[in-house]
């Protein structure tokens, strides 16, 4: 079972990889690397949770056919919460499905939620062995780094907030 230290090397890492992943996505599709995302900093927490909680359901012990069907439903519903939350807090939409077929409110769709699934699949019986075996390997430099990762992180989502909060007053005031 993993402990919080480890468990935020995992979250860091993935949140870190998710934001690799749709910079190339982006790159790909629209010729630019730089997708906006929340957060300000290379991170998209999305791809931290899901793999956190997958992990977590993984580590109790659910057996392996419950993982297979929490691998579609965990990071849909991350997906889903995350883009509710934002459009709710920021009256912003991040991305959008409406004009995919089988959507849900524009922030989940079908097509997307396989993609996830697999991915979610290919990294937990495939990546994460290995990033497993790193985390052992570095435990010792991470424990020491643990803080200043916490406080970069969270001074990006205090920073994030505060602006964009602000970018949302500035704009109720121009329009009011």
């Amino acid at each position: 079972m993993a402990v919080a230290g480890e468990y935020f090397f995992y979250f860091m890492l993935y949140s870190f990889l998710g934001w690799v992943l749709e910079g190339s996505y982006s790159l790909y599709s629209a010729g630019t690397f730089r997708k906006k995302g929340f957060l300000r900093g290379p991170f998209k927490p999305m791809y931290g949770f899901a793999p956190l909680l997958l992990l977590s359901a993984k580590d109790l012990g659910f057996p392996f056919p419950l993982i297979v069907a929490l691998a579609l439903i965990i990071p849909s519903a991350v997906e889903y919460a995350s883009g509710w939350l934002l459009k709710a807090a920021f009256h912003k939409q991040w991305w959008d499905y409406s004009e995919m077929p089988y959507q849900m409110q524009g922030h989940i769709c079908l097509k997307f939620s396989l993609y996830w699934w697999g991915l979610a699949l290919a990294c937990m019986y495939g990546l994460h062995p290995f990033i497993e075996m790193l985390y052992r390997q570095i435990e010792p430099l991470w424990l020491l780094l643990l803080p200043l990762a916490a406080l970069m992180l969270t001074a990006d989502l205090l920073w994030t907030c505060r602006t964009r909060r602000h970018g949302l007053k500035g704009l109720e005031l121009r329009e009011g």
